[in-house]
């Protein structure tokens, strides 16, 4: 079964196998389009939003990063790991969304902006380019995040 999951991602789907193995791990005894649409949901009504998991070095940074923007209150942080169950199929949701399965998986404004460190693209390089770009404040400013 697994393997079945694990294959169809790699090799049907396209997919990369950071990506296809939280697609396997998460199962697929769910309703994707569901799953999407809690976490654009989730997203769209909170300023800044980061899916983490608690023991994360790079989502303990990211929290500690936003604490010293004194600005922690204002961000919701969805965990991943509590429960498993639930945070997987969130992750392989979010890593079809993002094309990026690591965490934190960090949104501002309802959009995604990368981790922490890293990211997928220009518009998506993660909060530690954003900060030395002088982008981080002003979107969270007009996301009322600030």
């Amino acid at each position: 079964y697994r393997f079945r999951l694990l294959n169809e991602a790699l090799n049907q789907d396209g997919y990369n196998f950071k990506q296809s193995m939280a697609i396997t791990i998460a199962g697929d005894q769910y309703d994707s389009s569901a799953v999407q649409e809690e976490i654009t949901s989730i997203v769209q009504a909170n300023p800044c939003v980061m899916f983490v998991w608690e023991a994360s070095p790079s989502c303990k940074q990211a929290v500690a990063a936003f604490e010293s923007m004194k600005i922690l209150d204002k961000v919701t942080i969805v965990r991943l790991d509590d429960p498993w169950s639930e945070g997987n199929k969130l992750r392989a949701e979010l890593g079809k969304m993002t094309g990026k399965s690591s965490v934190p998986s960090i949104w501002i404004g309802g959009k995604y902006v990368g981790g922490y460190d890293a990211g997928v693209s220009d518009e998506a390089p993660g909060i530690v380019q954003m900060a030395f770009q002088g982008t981080l404040r002003p979107m969270l400013e007009e996301a009322g995040a600030v």
